[in-house]
């Protein structure tokens, strides 16, 4: 049977004190546990590593002293680790790793995370943007501490909770003719071009969009960044169709955009935060948290484009 970590610090405590019953006491055991370590510890080894007196108690032979002084080191580390597992569990410190699937993360996310670098904290964030199975599958291979994702295509092993349900709006550059309407039908964008956001779940949802209405406007221009999108559009290349809003109406080229929310009942994309619930730690408690807040009842409303 392999030497344990408990039967390690039994034979320490024996040599420590010079006695079974004094060890035992100490350990609040059995003296028989005590004894028994000792016995399966030389056995385990094929050495003599104790002289048992029976007036002057216990004492450890040379090989003894090789052994405890090793055992000593084996434990200090393994109470090491145990204390520095507990201090990243409760401690708002070290690394938070976060992968994130949200086109427009950047008009929210920096503020959620303005906490995490205030003085009198000692994290350092790990950013990465990715796509959505990506932060789902990075997620479970523990590249991430916690992940931003479209949870309507979650996998069943990721727990997450909720921030935000974003309808679907139409994007046009200022001064198009739509931008009149208050509302926009999809019907009203069959004869409009269209650019594409490229991104897997952004196709999957633009496909189940016009599969209902049996006609899918002419696509101009795929681009897999949010920006690039918003900057076609305010160039005039076409309209887009998005989900999520940024703080900003101007485009990266300085474009003036419009948004106008679809009146037709569309399902919305689920923006949710993925973490472990069972047991997280404190950082990662701190951010759902902070997530929580950020998209409350008002929050939500600077995200989204609502009829």
């Amino acid at each position: 049977m392999p030497v344990s970590l408990r039967t390690m610090r039994y034979f320490n405590a024996v040599l420590t004190h010079g006695s079974i019953s004094k060890a035992a006491d100490e350990l609040n055991i059995a003296a028989s546990a005590v004894s028994a370590a000792i016995d399966q510890i030389e056995t385990e080894f094929q050495l003599k590593l104790v002289n048992r007196f029976r007036s002057r108690g216990i004492t450890a032979t040379v090989s003894g002293k090789v052994m405890e002084r090793k055992f000593a080191r084996l434990l200090e580390d393994y109470d090491a680790l145990l204390s520095d597992g507990s201090d990243l569990k409760h401690a708002l410190r070290g690394d938070l790793r976060i992968g994130y699937y949200a086109p427009v993360a950047p008009a929210f996310l920096p503020e959620i995370l303005n906490y995490f670098s205030s003085a009198d904290q000692q994290t350092t964030l790990h950013l990465e943007e990715c796509d959505n199975n990506r932060a789902q599958q990075g997620f479970l291979a523990g590249d991430f501490d916690a992940i931003l994702f479209v949870s309507d295509h979650a996998l069943p092993q990721i727990e997450f909770d909720v921030l935000l349900q974003a309808p679907a709006y139409c994007l046009m550059p200022e001064g198009h003719p739509l931008s009149r309407h208050a509302s926009i039908d999809l019907k009203d964008l069959f004869h409009e071009k269209l650019v594409i956001l490229n991104r897997a779940v952004a196709v999957e949802y633009y496909r189940r969009l016009f599969d209902e209405t049996n006609q899918t406007p002419e696509t101009v221009a795929y681009a897999n960044s949010t920006e690039m999108v918003r900057s076609l559009v305010g160039a005039g290349h076409g309209i887009a169709v998005l989900n999520m809003l940024p703080a900003t109406d101007i485009s990266y080229a300085g474009d003036r955009l419009i948004a106008r929310p679809i009146s037709n009942p569309l399902p919305p994309l689920t923006l949710s935060l993925g973490y472990e619930k069972s047991n997280p730690r404190r950082n990662v408690v701190q951010l759902a948290k902070l997530c929580q807040d950020h998209f409350g009842a008002q929050g939500t409303f600077k995200h989204i484009v609502s009829s």
